[in-house]
């Protein structure tokens, strides 16, 4: 069992904020460069700093964590793809969006989750004088027209009706949402047909070709599975789609750089890897001996090591702050077959997979590196979520958030500083949802879970049958456990200690009809001068 020990009891933001002194040298200091790696399927236990027995080396990551801060207690909004990436850019769990839960769009799909009236990340840090840009999976719903005028809905054979000229640019796209630069896929770019390149808005190449799963140039056998026919653009490249991610952010940096030196840049490199199918790029097949999905993870930390190398090239190393998450825990058959093949648990030791409400659907890496900022060598057990994200970059950018925005998201910077008592946490409590929208609700090393079973996948039968325990409470409508005591979440106490499991559903109650868990009158922890 991968475990950190959970020193979590309720927090005081007051008295987080009052160990600064408060002005940190960085305080006076433009706004740093920001980079987001936001990494797809990708399970707790599938880098090497995370995983003691991990089947490959992770060493541009592992390098990033000794160089700054790793997070053991981090925590996707979902357990799913779509409603995780809400949760990066608007700081808010997907039922402040949809009044409960959220799938993963496939074909045209949409609206956008990102309505109207919401902050973005992007708009956010577009406020405080920044160039924005995003490069990979955009996968949070579009729009979509047909001749008519009326809008498609999802399902594959709707992408064959889009009228690209009505559609166009994107009403709801990246670019209207925060970003002034985006070159993105509208769903999985290797899984979910709609493949197309969206690039500011415009679809250069519409969908006009059959999409047949035995053309891809590197089948890949079993590993090729979950790349799902249907239409695509000429020239689309399944094998490429992160180096080429890589290179559209890359030219993004270069030329702000160029152009705009003196203004900070936000950049978003979400990527492919390590989402079925498993695709390694032809350079980095056969670098480990872990198997196509050992050499996909691996160029995925080739591809960190070019941003890190990048900002160094560029003279900007300490002026960028570089984030890295992963959106859920790694895909079920990948979690099985690492583990058959390859002596490697993606879920690093707990229990569950994508989709799951148990740990190993939504405990996840968390990675910042800030040089001269983020002291070197932390590694921290506080609870956080992707959520806080948003809240971090305010503080960061000294932007005051409104109390109707990032509703759950909380201020990590005291932490990632290193000025924040480990013994208290700064989150009171966390939320997820799970594949159907369930809620789980933590507090300190107490975790509900709001219904029976995983929460997602199916136990009873098939492949996930051998993962299957012993259900020690099968007349509980829900799910009570000591993660501190039972980190593998094997002993349902939800009759047992009923007064916990009362006071955890009484939290969850208010927190789903109050709008918000996060704490009203947030303040920027970094006074800045006049945004440029």
């Amino acid at each position: 069992m991968v475990c950190t020990s959970l020193r979590l009891c309720c927090p005081s933001l007051l008295a987080a904020i009052c160990l600064f002194s408060i002005t940190p040298a960085s305080a006076t200091a433009e706004r740093p460069n920001i980079i987001i790696i936001y990494a797809d399927d990708l399970g707790y236990g599938d880098l090497s700093c995370y995983n003691d027995r991990c089947a490959y080396q992770t060493p541009r990551l592992d390098r990033m964590a000794a160089e700054g801060i790793r997070f053991t207690d981090a925590h996707s909004p979902s357990t799913i793809c779509s409603p995780s990436r809400y949760g990066l850019f608007s700081g808010q769990q997907i039922y402040r969006s949809t009044g409960r839960g959220g799938g993963a769009f496939e074909g045209p799909g949409g609206p956008s989750y990102l309505k109207p009236g919401t902050l973005t990340l992007g708009q956010m840090l577009q406020q405080q004088g920044y160039r924005t840009g995003v490069f990979g999976k955009w996968h949070v719903g579009l729009t979509w027209f047909d001749k008519d005028g009326k809008r498609l809905g999802g399902g594959f054979k709707n992408s064959l009706l889009i009228d690209y000229e009505k559609s166009t640019p994107l009403i709801d796209g990246p670019n209207k949402r925060g970003f002034d630069e985006s070159f993105v896929t509208p769903n999985c770019p290797n899984t979910d047909p709609l493949y197309v390149y969206i690039e500011n808005g415009m679809v250069p190449v519409p969908a006009s070709e059959r999409h047949k799963r035995d053309t891809l140039p590197n089948p890949g056998g079993k590993w090729r599975w979950d790349n799902d026919e249907g239409w695509k653009s000429p020239g689309y490249d399944f094998l490429n789609a992160d180096l080429l991610f890589y290179k559209k952010t890359e030219a993004f940096i270069r030329e702000h750089r160029k152009t705009s030196p003196e203004r900070p840049f936000f950049a978003v490199l979400s990527t492919q890897i390590a989402h079925a199918p498993v695709l390694p790029a032809e350079p980095f097949n056969g670098k480990t001996k872990a198997g196509p999905r050992g050499d996909f993870v691996f160029e995925l930390d080739a591809i960190c090591g070019q941003v890190l190398d990048l900002v160094t090239e560029l003279g900007i190393d300490d002026d960028t702050l570089i984030l890295f998450n992963a959106d859920n825990g790694a895909e079920t058959l990948h979690v099985g077959w690492m583990r058959e093949d390859h002596q490697h648990d993606a879920s690093g030791g707990w229990r569950g997979m994508k989709r799951d409400a148990w740990e190993g659907g939504h405990r996840v890496p968390f990675i910042a590196r800030w040089p001269g900022t983020i002291p070197a060598g932390q590694v921290s057990a506080q609870l956080t979520n992707t959520t806080d994200i948003f809240a971090t970059l305010a503080s960061i950018t000294g932007f005051t958030l409104p109390d109707d925005q990032a509703t759950d998201s909380f201020d990590m910077l005291p932490v990632m500083l290193g000025h924040q008592d480990e013994s208290k946490s700064v989150r009171p409590h966390l939320l997820t949802q799970s594949f159907r929208g369930e809620f789980q609700i933590r507090t300190g090393h107490w975790k509900y879970l709001d219904h029976k079973g995983s929460g997602g996948n199916g136990y009873s039968k098939g492949f996930l049958q051998k993962y299957a325990l012993p259900n020690s409470a099968p007349d509980a409508p829900g799910q009570l456990y000591n993660l501190q005591a039972d980190p593998g979440e094997t002993e349902n106490l939800y009759f047992r200690e009923a007064a916990r499991r009362e006071q955890l559903q009484a939290l969850l109650e208010r927190l789903k009809s109050s709008g918000r868990s996060a704490p009203t009158g947030r303040k920027p922890l970094m006074r800045r001068s006049a945004q440029p």
